[in-house]
């Protein structure tokens, strides 16, 4: 499956979601009725997947934890926040810098529309 089409079918799962539950909820709820929907239309998710972080000599083998990784090789990072920082965007590009994935999806789930500036994508 090429990586737009991957990407898109996420982001209508991410959007079929949010117009059933709307915002305010915990991350964990988004998190998990997202892996549902996507596993629904046939994609491989990873739910809580561990990173480990190479720092010189030093090997973290749990550093950090994906929200879900979708076939594999998309990163999608989940928020319940006012608003996207520049530090929740920094957490995702390090995400894909230490994963060796190339695509990564920002979701922020507390906004009226998810399509109106819930949804952003980073390519690494």
């Amino acid at each position: 499956m090429r990586i737009n089409e991957l990407t898109g079918k996420i982001i209508g799962a991410a959007i079929e979601v949010h117009r059933q539950l709307g915002p305010g909820l915990l991350e964990s709820a988004y998190e998990t009725c997202l892996a549902y929907e996507l596993e629904q239309i046939g994609l491989t998710v990873e739910r809580q997947k561990p990173l480990p972080i190479v720092y010189k000599d030093i090997h973290l083998d749990h550093g950090y934890r994906i929200d879900l990784l979708v076939n594999h090789n998309v990163i999608v990072e989940l928020k319940v926040v006012e608003e996207i920082t520049k530090v929740h965007e920094a957490q995702i590009l390090s995400y894909l810098k230490f994963s060796g994935c190339k695509i990564g999806l920002l979701l922020n789930f507390n906004v009226t529309m998810l399509k109106d500036g819930g949804i952003r994508r980073f390519i690494h």
